[in-house]
C-alpha cells in the first residue's frame, strides 16, 4: 500500500516541526511533501504538491484556512482537508466544514486519533471530534434559530462595522480575506432583513444585539 502523502499548513513552526516528526517516528505508511505558514502559500502548494491529505490550520496571518478550504474546492484540489486547530467553537467549525473540510480535529487529539483521521480523511471519510460533532448536530437540530441569528464571527464584524471599521480593516483585524467580510456582511443583511451597513447598525441596536449605542 502507498504511503499517505501529507502538506502541513500552520503558522507556527514548532507546530509543524512536531508533525512532521511525529509522521517520521510513524514509520512506512505516511510521508510529508512539504510546509506551508499560512492558506495563500498552502494553497499553492497543494496544488503543486497534489498531496492526499492537507491538515489546515484555521486561524494564520497571511491567510486563514476557511478561505484555503474554499479555494482549494473551488480550484478542484484532490486533497482531502483535514482541520488540525486548538479552536471548537461555532465561529471556526461550521465554517470550515462549510468550505469543504473533510474532518475537523483538535491539536489536542492522541497522535493515534490523528493517524487514524488521517487515514479516514485520505479515504474520503467524515472525521469530526466529538466537541465539533455535538456542535453540528445542534445546529442540525435547531435550523431556525441558526438561520436568523447572528454568528459569533458576524457579531464580531457587525460590532467593527458600527465603529466605522472599513471592509479592509475588520479583515486585517480577524486575519481573513476582504472577500470573507463582504460574504459575512451579505448574510448580516439577510438576517436583519436590511440592505446596507447602517441599517445593519441601526437594526442590531434597535433590537439590542450591540448593546446601547
Amino acid at each position: 500500500m502507498n504511503d499517505i502523502t501529507l502538506l502541513i499548513v500552520d503558522d507556527h513552526p514548532v507546530v509543524r516541526d512536531g508533525l512532521r516528526g511525529m509522521f517520521a517516528a510513524e514509520g512506512s505508511g505516511f510521508r510529508v511533501l512539504g510546509e506551508a505558514p499560512d492558506g495563500v502559500r498552502g494553497v499553492a502548494l497543494a496544488l503543486e504538491l497534489d498531496p492526499d491529505v492537507v491538515l489546515m490550520d484555521l486561524r494564520m496571518p497571511g491567510g486563514g484556512g476557511v478561505d484555503a478550504i474554499a479555494e482549494l474546492a473551488r480550484r478542484g484540489a484532490r486533497a482531502r482537508v483535514l482541520v488540525l486547530t486548538t479552536y471548537d467553537t461555532d465561529t471556526d467549525t461550521l465554517p470550515a466544514i462549510e468550505a469543504g473540510a473533510t474532518g475537523y480535529l483538535l491539536k489536542d487529539a492522541p497522535r493515534e486519533e490523528l493517524f487514524a483521521a488521517v487515514r479516514a480523511a485520505a479515504e474520503g471519510r467524515t472525521v469530526l471530534s466529538p466537541a465539533v460533532a455535538s456542535r453540528l448536530v445542534t445546529a442540525v437540530r435547531t435550523p431556525a434559530a441558526a438561520g436568523t441569528a447572528l454568528s459569533a464571527r458576524e457579531g464580531e464584524i457587525l460590532a467593527l462595522v458600527a465603529k466605522g471599521t472599513a471592509n479592509r480593516a475588520i479583515a486585517a483585524e480577524l486575519f481573513i480575506s476582504e472577500a470573507t467580510v463582504k460574504t459575512h456582511l451579505t448574510h448580516i443583511y439577510a438576517k436583519l432583513a436590511v440592505n446596507d451597513r447602517a441599517a445593519a447598525v441601526a437594526t442590531a441596536y434597535d433590537r439590542g444585539i450591540l448593546g446601547n449605542p
